[in-house]
């Protein structure tokens, strides 16, 4: 089954000049409002219109286990990501505080839970498999596998204005550190990080098993699907399919955190283009998250030593940027407001 990439328009710039005048024109003195005005910009751009229109808004948990939990390499077991899907179904995570707080509707989407959920209300079955192999032994699934959960992001990506990353899986960060390696060439223990908190004994054995299993899969750098059916995860490929199908759309899409970074890698790897839809929400406290920002050359909205995942650094994101749409639409001109400029 091949991968078929949706075609990404790349936006007009030429639309930039016009929209920060329509800023330059508020009753503020000019670029005043700072990044916020940046990112009003930059939503325009991606949606390329001057009218920013921003009412739905949603975060997307996928959710999955990995494989290689099973070598070792996180301080919870796997078990814990059906009891943390529970979780979010009952409203008690900590990503669905925020998405109530800001009014940001919150799916979440098994793409490869190791458990058989009932038909639940909020859950969303595209269950792949039943997790990844663990790839310290074996490729984590088949090319198939992973442009089926592609897939199954791409099809999230319809009828909003404003969509948020978010995942849920033991071990993925293992296997995001694995991805940012390879794609970005840096060595592993620039980027093998404490994920759920491990202790000084456990990081070296995580990283230990990160650099074994690369020698091993040998993922090619220059084939993003070779890389993320090696070592990736289903969550994360959806992820990735979710901002390819987003960007065909001119759909801005609020990247989350590290797990949520490793996955715009494989799209951004897949089609250039969709870098130009992404706002990188938040600098993570896991290790590899600053050199996965300097292979975007991003600078992410927020500092707030966050390492959470789930999407809750996408919900803060998406409220401040829903704010700067907001001042641009809502404030006054000098001219409206009858209010002079010297």
């Amino acid at each position: 089954m091949p991968l078929s990439l949706p075609k990404i328009q790349r936006p007009d710039f030429q639309l930039h000049s016009v929209l920060q005048q329509h800023l330059d024109n508020l009753t503020k003195p000019p670029r005043s409002l700072g990044r916020l005005e940046e990112f009003a910009r930059e939503f325009g751009l991606m949606r390329g219109s001057m009218d920013l229109n921003l009412r739905k808004r949603v975060i997307f948990t996928f959710a999955a286990d990995h494989g290689i939990s099973r070598s070792g390499v996180s301080a919870y077991p796997r078990e814990v990501t059906a009891q943390m899907v529970f979780n979010f179904l009952r409203g008690g995570a900590a990503i669905n505080v925020l998405c109530r707080h800001y009014g940001i509707q919150n799916l979440v989407v098994d793409v490869g839970v190791d458990y058989e959920f009932p038909d639940l209300p909020g859950l969303v079955s595209k269950k792949i498999r039943r997790g990844t192999e663990n790839f310290a032994d074996r490729p984590a699934m088949t090319e198939e596998e992973a442009i089926e959960a592609i897939q199954v992001g791409m099809a999230c990506a319809e009828g909003y204005d404003l969509i948020g990353t978010g995942d849920m899986g033991i071990g993925n960060t293992t296997s995001s550190s694995a991805i940012l390696a390879v794609l970005a060439g840096l060595p592993v223990e620039d980027v093998v990080g404490r994920g759920t908190g491990i202790d000084d004994q456990r990081l070296r054995h995580k990283t230990n098993v990160v650099r074994d299993a690369l020698e091993r899969r040998e993922p090619d750098p220059q084939n993003a699907l070779d890389v993320l059916a090696k070592i990736g995860g289903l969550e994360i490929s959806a992820i990735a399919g979710l901002i390819l199908g987003a960007a065909a759309r001119r759909i801005p899409v609020v990247v989350d955190g590290f797990i949520s970074g490793a996955g715009a890698m494989i799209a951004t790897k897949l089609a250039p283009e969709s870098r130009a839809y992404l706002f990188f929400s938040h600098l993570s406290r896991e290790r590899g998250h600053r050199r996965m920002m300097e292979f975007f050359d991003a600078r992410p909205i927020l500092d707030l030593d966050m390492c959470l995942g789930e999407g809750t650094g996408a919900a803060i994101a998406i409220d401040i940027i829903t704010a700067s749409v907001r001042l641009y639409q809502e404030m006054a001109t000098f001219e409206s407001a009858s209010v002079s400029r010297t």
